[in-house]
């Protein structure tokens, strides 16, 4: 990565076209997702990998979980709906108390044959214990962050998520000491999971890692959202287009959003964040 300047824009730090790209697989291969934890690749794609029965049988579970809540705001120009818990702007024993109680619906939620997050992360975890790594939810004084978040969202305008870059808001004061701190050290990832997108809802990364300076400037320095998206004119992008049955892992310290869809469709997705927080360890929260 290497220093990237647009006058009156955003400053930091920008890849080559080696790294600026996105690996396609029809199969799950996990050492594309390694090159991703390592800083190497922007992103990998797996498409049609999530069994289409399994995904439709988790959207109407989420829709009839008495543990569905509404979110909205920081990055999302209107209400959507989630089950799991955030960690954005919290103190550490709050996420994990949200952690705790959301598991057993998360468990329930899960039951189904063929589900994609327990696959995915029981072979992240075979393939990164093949190089010494361990693979686990992030820890502090006995809780355990959450495996996933499962929600759903749409909005009028450009943007269904607004820009916004995953690595701020690990800076949170309130949770100090917490392991996803220390994967600002290496690459903060994100995962992804789509089970239905049906029109539109393209995922856009810019090729810039904002720098401390630009952060500071524009406010995000603990939140990292929203990025105007006047200060991203002339930066590189990839415009991805996402598919139910598709998952995606990326670094996400770039800028990205995803695009509006028409009213009345439907985006529902899977996910969470991970990263390196020790030379042997790698952790995931949500």
């Amino acid at each position: 990565m290497t220093t990237y300047t647009t006058p009156g824009r955003l400053t930091g730090r920008h890849g080559d076209p080696a790294y600026f790209r996105f690996l396609e697989y029809d199969h799950l291969d996990l050492d594309p997702v390694i090159d991703v934890l390592h800083g190497k690749v922007l992103g990998v794609i797996y498409r049609g990998v999530i069994d289409a029965e399994a995904a439709a049988e988790l959207v109407r579970r989420f829709w009839d979980s008495p543990a569905r809540k509404r979110r909205g705001g920081e990055v999302c120009e209107s209400l959507g709906y989630y089950v799991g818990a955030y960690h954005y702007h919290k103190p550490t024993a709050t996420y994990l108390a949200e952690s705790a109680e959301i598991a057993g619906h998360l468990r329930e939620l899960l039951d189904v044959p063929g589900e994609p997050v327990t696959m995915f992360r029981t072979m992240l975890r075979d393939r990164l214990a093949a190089d010494g790594v361990t693979f686990r939810p992030a820890r502090q004084d006995g809780g355990s962050a959450c495996p996933v978040l499962m929600r759903h969202w749409n909005a009028g305008g450009a943007f269904a998520l607004q820009p916004h870059e995953d690595a701020s808001q690990c800076r949170e004061p309130q949770q100090a000491g917490f392991e996803v701190q220390r994967t600002l050290e290496h690459t903060v990832c994100a995962v992804n999971m789509c089970l239905e997108n049906s029109d539109n809802g393209r995922l856009v990364m810019w090729n810039v890692v904002p720098d401390d300076d630009s952060k500071s400037r524009l406010g995000l320095y603990y939140s990292g959202s929203p990025y105007p998206p006047e200060v991203l004119d002339g930066i590189e992008s990839i415009w991805l287009d996402i598919r139910p049955g598709d998952i995606y892992v990326f670094n996400g310290e770039h800028v990205h959003a995803v695009e509006a869809s028409p009213p009345g469709a439907k985006r529902t997705t899977m996910a969470w964040n991970m990263g390196f927080c020790a030379d042997d360890t790698v952790v995931s929260w949500t």
